[in-house]
């Protein structure tokens, strides 16, 4: 199936919403059931169509945020000046309609079927979408192979997912930076991902590893770059970017 999610013809098909979660105060996850839905990797996205009264369309892409074998999940983020985020995000209800078209991608997918290299996910900010697909993937598939997980955030109320995330304790080391503002106590690390952390957290190169990357540009830039330093093959550093220059 998951081949003939990648070859297929994609066409707009109509969703309809079946549930929606704040996430955090700028963050909706949006549950769909679509009838004609082919299935989809852990890592792939969708397209969304909006179109107005008066005929005028908006598209935007989003990382699927479920794992293979779930009813597919969009999480979006609140852009205060886009044409799409806001309606998503504030007016979207149980039982609208949306236009979607996908999976699409096949590049910044991961499977369980085989996997043996350790995982190394990064994520900045929104970023953390499609490896939360890759973590639920593994989680359901039940392989042994081991994962950690970066994640760079402004604060720890912008942890998308914080309290699913913070269940893998036991079976995913989980590592936040924090950029903007640390908790009283926070012992954890404050400022943007650097050498030093980068080094703590990434397995050693002589394990295979293959690192997935995605989050703003200069987040994956940094990220990306670090890991080759470290010794990193680059085609073993899959890399997913979105939005401007800016980071978490």
């Amino acid at each position: 199936m998951a081949g003939t999610a990648v070859r297929r013809r994609l066409t707009w098909q109509v969703a309809t919403v079946a549930a929606v979660r704040d996430e955090t105060a700028t963050v909706r996850t949006i549950e769909l059931r679509a009838a004609d839905w082919a299935g989809h990797r852990a890592g792939q996205h969708l397209d969304v169509r909006l179109t107005a009264e008066d005929g005028y369309t908006a598209e935007r892409s989003y990382s699927i945020a479920s794992a293979p074998g779930e009813p597919v999940a969009i999480t979006v983020q609140r852009l205060d000046d886009g044409e799409v985020s806001p309606y998503l995000t504030t007016e979207l209800r149980a039982g609208d309609e949306l236009e979607v078209r996908g999976p699409i991608g096949g590049y910044f997918v991961w499977d369980a079927d085989d996997a043996a290299s350790p995982l190394l996910l990064a994520a900045g900010g929104s970023g953390i979408v499609p490896l939360r697909s890759i973590l639920r993937h593994r989680a359901r598939s039940g392989t042994l192979v081991p994962a950690r997980l970066l994640y760079s955030a402004r604060s720890l109320p912008d942890v998308i997912y914080r309290s699913e995330l913070d269940q893998y304790t036991n079976s995913v080391s989980v590592t936040y930076a924090l950029t903007r503002q640390a908790p009283n106590g926070w012992t954890g690390h404050r400022g943007r991902v650097d050498a030093t952390l980068l080094a703590g957290v990434a397995w050693r190169t002589g394990r295979d590893p293959i690192a997935y990357v995605c989050g703003p540009t200069s987040f994956v830039e940094t990220v990306a770059a670090g890991l080759v330093s470290l010794g990193y093959p680059p085609q073993h550093v899959k890399t997913e970017r979105f939005g401007g220059p800016g980071g978490p």
